[in-house]
């Protein structure tokens, strides 16, 4: 599995955004399933909105909602406790308080690629960060 943070989504959909060639390239050609977290669709949903992409964020809600663009991981209580302590933990980190939830999440699902394009997931030094 390979795990899907906002940048990745937003990349692929945003035809002017720096990384949109690569986010298509990417998708078209990978072959494992992709999982998120219901905390980078609100991510993702809520930025497309915010930057005047209302239409490509209901095209991806009905994506997400019929299960079409990924597999949704929803964070735990425990998840949420765990990014907590390590969004406390790393206060010196630009992390988000959703980049913790999705190390959190990936760790506990044994996933160790992300399809991200900012330096936090590098950060991680857990992870594989593609394209």
């Amino acid at each position: 599995m390979i795990f899907v943070d906002s940048g990745g989504w937003f990349a692929s959909i945003i035809t002017t955004d720096s990384d949109h060639l690569a986010a298509k390239v990417w998708l078209r050609t990978n072959k494992l399933p992709l999982v998120t977290t219901d905390y980078v669709v609100d991510e993702t949903l809520t930025l497309l909105r915010a930057r005047g992409e209302a239409r490509d964020a209901m095209n991806l809600a009905k994506l997400f909602s019929l299960g079409k663009a990924a597999k949704i991981e929803f964070v735990t209580p425990t998840d949420f406790e765990s990014a907590l302590a390590l969004f406390q933990e790393y206060g010196d980190k630009q992390w988000s308080f959703t980049d913790c939830t999705s190390k959190v999440v990936m760790e506990r699902l044994g996933i160790k690629t992300a399809f991200a394009f900012d330096q936090h997931f590098r950060q991680f030094g857990s992870v594989d960060v593609v394209p």
